[in-house]
């Protein structure tokens, strides 16, 4: 038995990319609850050491919260004390796109769905991680929903 959990407006089934593309940005706030809303779609920040995936240890896969896409697996998840879920890799290259970030007066990475264009977090590189990778996806809980393993 699996089960998602986290509050959404969204259904259970995926988005296929050219459905999820063709949303209005009204259609995606009634999708969407008002807090995912503001990350997802315009690109916010939920606040450290709040959100409900930061911390947690459950084995399954993370997707996108806006349109059900899997992009991470609990395997890559680790604790960087940062106050954010973060991964070392999603589960494939091409679920994900890079965008340059320049807001907040620096330069980073942001981490987008590459099936629907949400707004997931930033990937940093060269913190000296011991990860496979020395990346870490640091991304928003309500960018997420976690679908966990059978027991």
């Amino acid at each position: 038995m699996t089960s998602t959990s986290g509050p959404s407006h969204s259904t259970n089934e995926p988005l296929a990319a050219e459905e999820a593309r063709s949303l209005s940005e009204e259609q995606w706030r009634q999708r969407l609850s008002p807090e995912a809303f503001h990350i997802l779609r315009q690109a916010g920040t939920e606040r450290p050491f709040t959100g409900e995936y930061w911390d947690t240890e459950e084995t399954g896969v993370y997707s996108c919260r806006a349109c059900g896409q899997e992009l991470f697996a609990s395997t890559t998840k680790f604790d960087a004390r940062c106050g954010w879920p973060s991964f070392y890799a999603p589960t494939d290259n091409e679920r994900v796109t890079y965008v340059e970030d320049s807001s907040l007066g620096m330069t980073r990475v942001e981490v987008r769905c590459a099936n629907c264009d949400s707004h997931l977090g930033h990937v940093f590189a060269g913190e000296g991680f011991d990860t496979p990778t020395d990346l870490r996806y640091c991304i928003n809980s309500l960018s997420l929903n976690l679908t966990k393993s059978q027991d």
